[in-house]
């Protein structure tokens, strides 16, 4: 059993299903006690990159945004800016290992924003996994203010796991694709195989 599976294990039984950081620390330690691994760092990335990679696909040319039919051009696995931070331009092309070098780094700078906004709060690999998939969509604004990271933060997952749906429109339109996305993501987020 991993720690995490041990986490997921005790949390039907936590008031209201959500732990305290007492609750967090007295888990942990035990854990530690009984020879568990702690999760690693980048223990939510396959759960991030498979669901990237499947939603997004890989264009080594620029194309305009499926939703707004223009702005913000994409290239790579879903990439709206070089590593510069400089917008990409109708024309752009990557090769093969700019747009995997592009994912690799633009993956970490999603996760570093999505843990500021987790703030500390209680998550498992995969919960990080979907919201950072979720971010890296939606953008950190979107998610800092979303009711998906609050309902998290409070400890309510079936609430955030809820949440998923709300994010599934393009210029006010509902696209097909983001609402099978969001169902991954949600499903993922729930510890549940895509």
């Amino acid at each position: 059993m991993t720690r995490t599976a041990l986490f997921d294990a005790i949390r039907p039984y936590a008031p209201e299903r959500r732990f305290s950081e007492g609750d967090i620390s007295v888990i942990d330690m035990l854990a530690d006690k009984w020879g568990m691994p702690r999760v690693g760092t980048d223990d939510w990335l396959p759960y991030a990159l498979s669901t990237i990679k499947k939603w997004e696909g890989c264009k080594l040319l620029a194309y305009p945004d499926p939703g707004t039919g223009g702005k913000p051009w994409t290239i790579g696995w879903g990439s709206t800016s070089d590593s510069a931070g400089k917008p990409i331009e109708p024309g752009t092309r990557w090769t093969q290992a700019e747009a995997d070098q592009r994912l690799a780094a633009h993956v970490q700078e999603f996760a570093r924003g999505v843990d500021k906004a987790l703030a500390g709060a209680a998550t498992t690999a995969a919960q990080k996994g979907a919201m950072v998939s979720l971010a890296y969509n939606i953008g950190l604004g979107n998610f800092g203010s979303s009711t998906l990271l609050r309902k998290h933060r409070a400890g309510d997952y079936d609430g955030a796991a809820g949440q998923f749906a709300a994010w599934n429109k393009a210029a006010g339109k509902v696209l097909p694709g983001l609402v099978k996305r969001r169902a991954d993501e949600a499903r993922v987020y729930q510890g549940l195989p895509l």
